[in-house]
């Protein structure tokens, strides 16, 4: 297969990629106002004085008062630019922005690329070393053998902020994870496994010396170059090289390989011979990482020797050894607890984290992002870069491990609360959603799925029960549903409670239950029979009305007004309520709750008053004070309109109750979010932006819930129901399984009343 066409893009397309909207991945954003007078003069002169004179007083407060303790620089002198070569500073900066992207991406880290031309490593130190007080942490990058050595060791001595070069490193911490995995798969302690290692640039001897930190001794490892194994007393090996020699009579990597355990490639292409492999030991673990093309193809490998654990660099085999697992958390721990260096207890700390996360099941975003299902096991022996769990994992570790070894300036003193921050640098939607998963957990319910054949309701129902937060009751047919489980690759889909109308033993009760409801309404007995085997809306429904579940949720497969209407024929309102929907926007720094978003066209005073009181309390069981404001085009009577009165009116209604907490009404959305509008208006009951937002109308309410999920940037949660005598849920169409799990949690919760 040609490699341009492998990469599943032409090079047309990625240089499309590189030029269009703005050339280039970055930009700079400023993280305060920058409208006014007064914000110009608070950024600049004089109010950039203040922090200055702190700072001069007090050197540690520039992590308090400027970007630096999250600030990275990513620098390169293109020397080695991926397997590319010496092609000099400016062509590395493609590299170097798409490095800065993924701290960005992947750990929230700030990140400047700095391209020195030089290829002296002296001027090259000097430039980076006097960079110290710009950034907390530096990434060295694509950088030639034997210079990076020099140059990094160098400026480990030289500076007191965290310097690592990733290529050295980052390699190392993946493929040792991944090492610890392979030895686990198939039953070797690290201790007594022998370990050939081809080439003998940066990235292959750092693993080396990570890997026998971690265990393999010494005398266990062979280290060959382009000659072959090194040896005491070889000739032109540099002392980098001379520190792997051990004794040995092989003199070729054919020879060296008989029997090995383990070969670790990091040289070029073909380097490994089909024959040399069967001369390896039982399960061969072999680390082919030569970039683009592996020292071997793994097609290859496993067809002489079927039980060997394969890994390349590349996605488009298992096992790809990725720096990205590694280097955004790394740095991310290391800058939290403002470490002085990265050393090697935090290194094998996240090699450590990274190879115990794979062992795990793999959630919804890791196989929505690449559309299959991993399952740890010999071609899933290293988690894949999206899953969202590395970010507390990796960073938790190696935060604890600089705080072990003495490296930390800041140590952290709740990991839980930690932990909690790490996700929500991410994840918004975790911090407002921590207390309702918790409370979940504490009470398990039953909820059902009714679209259980779908693999989105499966995959968020699978997640229900290993998460803790109940029993899912699966609904559809018997065996498509163990089908699509071991699709999934679930263990033991025969412990999964299925639901199926055409054989469920108290279907009678159920026809007896619902033709009551309908004998009226047109409906005969056949037809509700008929309309209970064949609808599982209904069908669901009718497992909670009964008490077989305590909830459902349903609507990935039809529309909501059509799920909504079958639902109903089974279940009601609560008693005086008026059901409705809610949409929750939640930002980095703010959540707002917008309704009805779902059911009432046009809805009455009293109705809106009742929609403005569920949801402020839904607001506060999500932890948050309610600030209610009823949407309008008019704030305050300007302008003046005929729309007014249903608004106005239950505002009244409010008045006259005395709910117990903050509203006001009406008001355009400007005057009720913008604290500069809001001035205007001293005499409104606000003490600050509202975060319930009550629409006039379902049109409004409606258009402004789905255009903000499309061009908002924010994460939306909904439409959540409110109003109904059972928990039941309708998920959009385009929901993804998170968003479902969501809606099922937040129903198991009690948290929608």
């Amino acid at each position: 297969m040609d490699e341009k066409e492998n990469k599943g893009f032409t090079e047309r397309e990625a240089l499309f990629y590189h030029e269009t909207i703005r050339p280039g991945k970055i930009e700079i954003i400023a993280s305060k106002p920058m409208t006014t007078q007064r914000d110009l003069s608070l950024a600049y002169s004089p109010g950039v004085a203040a922090p200055v004179e702190a700072i001069a007083r007090d050197p540690s407060l520039a992590a308090k008062y400027t970007a630096r303790a999250n600030l990275v620089a990513v620098i390169s002198n293109g020397t080695a630019i991926l397997g590319l070569g010496n092609l000099g500073a400016l062509a590395s900066k493609p590299v170097m922005e798409g490095k800065a992207v993924l701290f960005k991406r992947f750990a929230d880290v700030d990140s400047i690329d700095i391209e020195l031309d030089t290829e002296d490593p002296e001027k090259f130190i000097e430039a980076v070393a006097l960079m110290e007080p710009t950034f907390g942490g530096i990434n060295l990058e694509d950088i030639a053998a034997p210079e990076c050595f020099i140059i990094e060791q160098a400026l480990r001595d030289r500076m007191n902020i965290p310097v690592m070069h990733d290529d050295q490193h980052g390699t190392a911490i993946i493929a040792a994870a991944g090492l610890l995995n392979a030895a686990f798969l198939t039953g070797r302690e690290l201790k007594d496994c022998k370990m050939v290692v081809n080439g003998a640039g940066a990235s292959a001897l750092a693993c080396t010396a990570l890997i026998k930190a971690m265990g393999i001794p010494h005398e266990n490892v062979i280290v060959c170059d382009r000659t072959g194994p090194i040896y005491p007393g070889r000739e032109n090996v540099d002392q980098w090289k001379s520190a792997h020699a051990v004794p040995t009579q092989a003199r070729t990597l054919e020879e060296a390989l008989d029997g090995a355990d383990i070969f670790l490639g990091l040289s070029a292409a073909g380097a490994l011979k089909p024959e040399w492999v069967m001369k390896m030991a039982d399960s061969p673990i072999i680390f082919a990482m030569a970039n683009p093309t592996p020292e071997i193809m793994p097609d290859e490998a496993k067809a002489v020797r079927p039980d060997a654990i394969i890994a390349t660099g590349r996605s488009d085999f298992p096992n790809q050894v990725n720096n990205v697992l590694g280097f955004p958390f790394i740095f991310r721990g290391a800058l939290d607890v403002r470490a002085t260096a990265i050393n090697e207890e935090m290194k094998v700390a996240a090699a450590k984290a990274i190879a115990e996360l794979a062992r795990e099941r793999v959630p919804e975003e890791v196989a929505a992002a690449y559309g299959i299902n991993h399952k740890f096991g010999r071609e899933y022996i290293i988690p894949a870069p999206f899953d969202p769990r590395l970010m507390e994992r990796v960073s938790c570790a190696v935060a604890k491990a600089a705080m072990d070894s003495g490296v930390a300036q800041d140590p952290i003193e709740d990991f839980d609360e930690y932990t909690l921050r790490l996700r929500s640098r991410l994840n918004p939607t975790t911090s407002a959603l921590t207390r309702v998963y918790e409370d979940a957990k504490a009470n398990p319910k039953r909820m059902v799925f009714a679209e259980a054949e779908e693999d989105v309701a499966l995959r968020a129902a699978i997640q229900f029960r290993d998460f803790g937060y109940g029993t899912p009751i699966l609904v559809g047919r018997t065996e498509k549903v163990l089908e699509k489980l071991r699709e999934l690759a679930v263990d033991d889909p025969e412990s999964y409670e299925i639901a199926n109308s055409a054989n469920y033993p108290d279907i009678e009760p159920m026809v007896e239950y619902l033709y009551k409801r309908l004998q009226r309404r047109g409906y005969t007995k056949r037809d509700v029979g008929r309309m209970v085997n064949q609808e599982r809306n209904v069908f669901a429904a009718l497992l909670v009305a009964l008490g077989h579940g305590d909830g459902m949720i349903s609507g990935l497969t039809r529309t909501f007004s059509q799920t909504a209407r079958e639902v109903a024929r089974v279940l009601d309102p609560k008693p005086d309520a008026t059901p409705f929907g809610i949409h929750m926007i939640v930002g980095k720094n703010h959540t707002t709750f917008l309704a009805d978003t779902t059911i009432n066209e046009r809805p009455t005073a009293p109705q809106l008053a009742y929609i403005a009181k569920e949801t402020a309390a839904v607001a506060r069981r999500m932890g948050h004070e309610p600030r209610v404001a009823f949407m309008s085009y008019s704030t305050f009577g300007n302008p003046a309109g005929q729309w007014l009165g249903n608004v106005r009116d239950a505002v009244a209604i409010l008045d006259a109750e005395d709910p117990g907490f903050e509203y006001e009404g009406e008001m355009a959305p400007d005057a009720a979010l913008n604290p500069k509008v809001m001035e205007l208006y001293p005499f409104s009951r606000l003490s600050g932006p509202a975060n319930v937002l009550i629409m006039p109308g379902l049109q409004s309410a409606n258009l402004s819930a789905k255009l903000l999920r499309e061009l908002g940037g924010d994460a939306t949660i909904g439409p959540m129901q409110i109003g109904m005598e059972k928990p039941v849920q309708i998920a959009a169409m385009t929901a993804i399984a998170p968003e479902v799990l969501t809606l099922a949690v937040l129903a198991s919760a009690g948290i929608l009343g």
